[in-house]
């Protein structure tokens, strides 16, 4: 029997093709129902108008997009809301996170507890971390006045959720406490992945602790650091449920960000075609952000 060519499969097997869409078809197909068909449904009810019970849904071109950009007031204060949540977002839960992961990353007891610990809010349902904080943030039995005044500090009492000035970030506050867990454990499998060999090589060289941080340990991370501020810009912009469950936006749209608006005017107004829109914009700000980012950071490592 003649021997089989090298690149041929063998008899009762199939070929390397044929296994990759046996092994991804089952997660291509559910990923294209839940995920893609709805994307594209969005985009069509975009220059649609529809109330979610008509049976038809009217075409009417950019109207929705003419419509949030020069009537609606709201989408203004929400576009600018989601600016400042994103800035916060991507500074201040990512520092906490990798001061976390660097302060657990030393030989310390109980530190894989510790570790359980700060994790823990990333696993709480968002709808459940704002029920507790909204109760924490109560002005006459929350846990936050309560300390204040126990402290004697008075003078900082006030309604955290029903001052306009001081919603958004008392919402922040609750939001930081439930993700700057997952930046600490994003950033702890990265520092566990910096070479003990070149930071060893560094202190034989002289080097402190400090210089083995900055030219050994940090452009160890930097694919780590890509990885966590694009994940926090992502969730940053579809930052829904605490939103939700806290304040419904208010005190006077104080709180109000592009995914809450666009959930409103769809499932409580019912004007999906305006709805849709907003997530259209939302989304394309997301990838104006995130690409440009992305493609910085690969040719800065291309550089190096």
């Amino acid at each position: 029997m003649p021997a089989l060519a090298s690149g041929a499969p063998k008899p009762g097997r199939l070929g390397a093709p044929w296994q990759a869409v046996i092994l991804l078809g089952p997660a291509l197909l559910a990923y294209g129902v839940f995920a893609v068909l709805p994307f594209l449904d969005v985009i069509r009810l975009s220059v649609m108008r529809w109330d979610g019970l008509s049976p038809h849904a009217a075409f009417i071109g950019l109207a929705n997009f003419r419509f949030i950009f020069t009537e609606d007031a709201v989408f203004w204060t929400a576009f600018g809301n989601s600016v400042i949540w994103t800035l916060l977002s991507v500074a201040i839960p990512p520092a906490i996170g990798f001061a976390l992961a660097l302060g657990l990353n030393q030989k310390l007891r109980g530190r894989n507890a510790l570790r359980a610990m700060f994790y823990l809010p990333v696993i709480i349902a968002p709808i459940a971390v704002a029920t507790m904080w909204r109760w924490m943030y109560d002005p006459f039995f929350g846990i936050v006045n309560s300390l204040l005044t126990d402290a004697g500090l008075q003078r900082l009492i006030q309604d955290w959720l029903g001052d306009r000035r001081v919603a958004l970030y008392a919402v922040f506050v609750a939001y930081v406490w439930q993700t700057a867990g997952f930046a600490m454990v994003l950033f702890l499998a990265g520092l566990s992945n910096v070479s003990p060999t070149l930071l060893e090589a560094a202190r034989l060289d002289g080097a402190n602790r400090a210089q083995c941080f900055r030219h050994v340990t940090l452009p160890a991370l930097g694919s780590t650091i890509t990885v966590v501020i694009v994940l926090s810009l992502i969730n940053s912009f579809r930052t829904f449920d605490i939103v939700y469950g806290m304040t419904h936006g208010g005190p006077a749209q104080s709180t109000q960000l592009l995914a809450f608006w666009a959930y409103t005017q769809s499932m409580q107004l019912h004007d999906f075609g305006h709805g849709s829109a907003i997530a259209v914009v939302l989304l394309a700000v997301t990838a104006l952000v995130v690409i440009p980012y992305l493609r910085w950071t690969q040719r800065r490592e291309d550089a190096a």
